[in-house]
């Protein structure tokens, strides 16, 4: 079982015992509905990738991340949280690709899985310039999305045939840490100023009483 999978499992019982409420109702989501899109994420990678002519898409890996996103886009409060959640996008992307041209293409000439510093990466971009569990959240998962389709744009322009898969193997780890870390980071940061928020409040009340 891969890390991505494992966070799956992992989310999925945090929801079904009531412990991501608060996350959820931020991002517009039911329970219900969130079990639903952890399963499908969860089964949906060991489904056969879907072929389009030189490209593959998994469904749990790929098209239940973008059809969320999309979702969670249409939803956005406003068009400025919008705006920011694609220009995080982008940036997640452009940080994603960045690492890769760094770091070498053989996973066994590294100490550590890639793949896991490119989630997370993602994820703290996506938290700083998103400023919403949603944004946060679109951010992650389109970033590492469009990372992959940006580097398959890149190899076909230089003449290099090679199928784009979006979504697979190791890629839906990536998404998977990438999305999950934006929307954790994000909800930590907005507790913290949440708190120093009441706290100023009650001290300002306090000196206002004397």
């Amino acid at each position: 079982m891969t890390i991505g999978q494992i966070v799956i499992l992992v989310a999925g019982a945090l929801i079904a015992f009531g412990v991501c409420q608060r996350v959820l109702d931020k991002m517009r989501l039911t329970d219900r509905q969130a079990l639903i899109i952890a399963f499908i994420l969860f089964v949906g990678g060991f489904l056969p990738n879907i072929s389009i002519g030189n490209v593959k898409i998994n469904l749990g890996g790929a098209v239940v991340p973008f059809a969320l996103s999309v979702y969670l886009l249409i939803r956005s409060d406003t068009g400025y949280e919008r705006v920011r959640a694609i220009l995080a996008s982008l940036a997640s992307a452009a940080a994603v690709l960045a690492l890769a041209r760094f770091f070498p293409n053989e996973p066994e000439a590294m100490p550590f899985d890639i793949n896991y510093l490119y989630g997370l990466t993602a994820g703290v971009i996506a938290c700083l310039l998103g400023r919403s569990r949603r944004a946060a959240f679109i951010a992650g998962a389109m970033g590492v999305l469009l990372a992959d389709i940006t580097e398959g744009a890149i190899l076909n322009l230089s003449g290099v045939s090679q199928t784009l898969i979006l979504g697979g193997a190791g890629a839906m780890d990536v998404i998977v840490l990438s999305a999950v870390t934006a929307v954790l980071l994000r909800e930590l940061v907005g507790e913290f100023l949440e708190r120093c928020a009441r706290g100023a409040k009650k001290v300002k009340s306090g000196g206002k009483s004397r």
